[in-house]
């Protein structure tokens, strides 16, 4: 016998049980280093998912914030278009309504004087239409060109056409009411015979 009374077996059994404890002992603290990896990792995963969500996130702000910068641009741009627009057509309306005036105005011109008060008021009406005209041509408004040239849908409307071999089909032959335009806009067209 051994020391202390235990038997060889006993002792194989004893060693063989610290053994299997030394073992265990040891896959368990390898278990728990792996669950820790594990924790670890998941925990990195989770922080990297995250910031990955964050990136996102602070893309779209970003892009919405972009929208939001270029629609303001687009709004200023447009009003500044619209009160450009505005002070450059502010006389449409006034000029509009003088037109016809100018026409009155060139129908009583084209009457014939005879008597010397007839001719002088002639001329009076003369000077008054001239200093209309320069003030309506300061204004913006312009007279359209027609007779001779060829018809524009544009600015031209044609009432009646004719035949003449002495212009190219689609000139205009006559002017039978003056248009007008201010600026780059269209008052009235011209009502025009048409060579056809």
């Amino acid at each position: 016998m051994t020391e202390k009374g235990q038997t060889s077996e006993e002792l194989d059994t004893e060693t063989s049980v610290q053994q299997d404890e030394a073992v265990t002992a040891d896959t368990v603290e390898d278990e728990t280093v792996e669950v820790e990896e594990q924790e670890t990792l998941t925990a990195e995963e989770l922080k990297d998912a995250e910031i990955e969500e964050l990136k996102t996130k602070l893309q779209e702000e970003e892009n919405r914030r972009l929208r939001v910068l270029a629609d303001l641009d687009n709004a200023r741009r447009r009003a500044t278009l619209d009160k450009e627009a505005l002070q450059k057509y502010r006389s449409q309306e006034v000029l509009t309504n003088l037109v016809p005036v100018l026409d009155n105005f060139e129908r009583g011109l084209s009457v014939k004087a005879e008597s010397d008060d007839a001719k002088s008021l002639l001329t009076g009406m003369e000077m008054v239409f001239r200093s209309l005209e320069e003030a309506l041509k300061s204004s913006g408004l312009t007279e359209i060109e027609a007779a001779g040239i060829e018809f524009d849908p544009n600015y031209h409307q044609a009432v009646m056409t004719d035949s003449d071999e002495n212009f190219p089909s689609g000139s205009v032959l006559e002017v039978l009411q003056k248009g007008y335009t201010l600026k780059d806009r269209v008052l009235r067209p011209a009502m025009v015979k048409v060579n056809e």
